[in-house]
């Protein structure tokens, strides 16, 4: 299988770790914005993750998890057997992708997207040296894109901050009877979106990026330690020490 990403993109990340969970063999190629946009065409996508398999190319992530949880064994699968339980993961899913994932994009982004090192670093892991080396002649302008694309503000961060903390509380409800994961007994799709679209506001150590919290700007860390200290986000920390394990 090849997994084209974006290396900081927290979509390609929860891909990722579905093929890591499931220890299913695949080439990651990645590219950094805007020369991402030179090779998702070809596989009839905008942007990433793109997931190329024998039995078809898949654009999305959910659509991706979907795709690995039918060729996964039965006793990995990604999603519960159970009608009801696989319901709940399906609209947990939901959530984390349309809401989460966005916020969390526009959260992060607000703090280090004027920051050229920290972009550099994040758009640039593991990419192409040409990319690279092209990165300062073309971040300007894909900065400014980003910003529009994103609706990257000030009022627009505070506000992204405020309806992740609310999403953060509904997590944390679930998980207050003590259960350790999301639905069902064992880890599932809901559980690894909520872990992958979260990471951003948590920066878990064992995070593919592996940044410690004092590379950040100040009250971006801050907030990362808030977010920590929460129920959920002390979830999140202990999925990515498990995933290792």
């Amino acid at each position: 299988m090849r997994l084209i990403t974006i290396p900081i993109s927290h979509y390609c990340e929860k891909v990722r770790w579905a093929l890591d969970h499931l220890k299913i063999s695949y080439i990651e190629e990645c590219h950094s914005p805007p020369f991402h946009l030179l090779v998702t065409p070809r596989f009839g996508g905008k942007t990433t993750p793109i997931l190329v398999t024998e039995n078809g190319t898949f654009l999305d992530s959910s659509d991706c998890l979907k795709y690995l949880d039918s060729i996964a064994s039965e006793d990995s699968k990604l999603y519960p057997d159970q009608v009801e339980l696989r319901q709940k993961a399906e609209e947990l899913q939901e959530l984390f992708d349309e809401q989460l994932g966005v916020l969390t994009r526009l959260w992060g982004y607000s703090h280090v997207i004027n920051n050229s090192k920290l972009v550099k670093q994040a758009w640039c892991r593991n990419v192409p040296w040409i990319e690279r080396a092209l990165f300062p002649v073309v971040f300007p302008t894909t900065r400014n894109l980003a910003c529009k694309k994103f609706n990257i503000t000030p009022e627009s961060s505070l506000e992204a901050r405020e309806k992740i903390q609310k999403i953060f509380e509904q997590v944390s409800d679930i998980l207050a009877d003590g259960r350790l994961y999301l639905v069902g007994d064992k880890l599932s799709a809901a559980d690894i979106t909520f872990a992958a679209l979260a990471a951003p506001t948590i920066a878990p150590p064992e995070h593919p990026t592996k940044r410690s919290l004092d590379e950040f700007p100040r009250i971006m860390a801050k907030e990362i330690n808030q977010f920590r200290k929460t129920p959920a986000g002390r979830f999140v920390l202990r999925l990515y020490r498990e995933r290792n394990n």
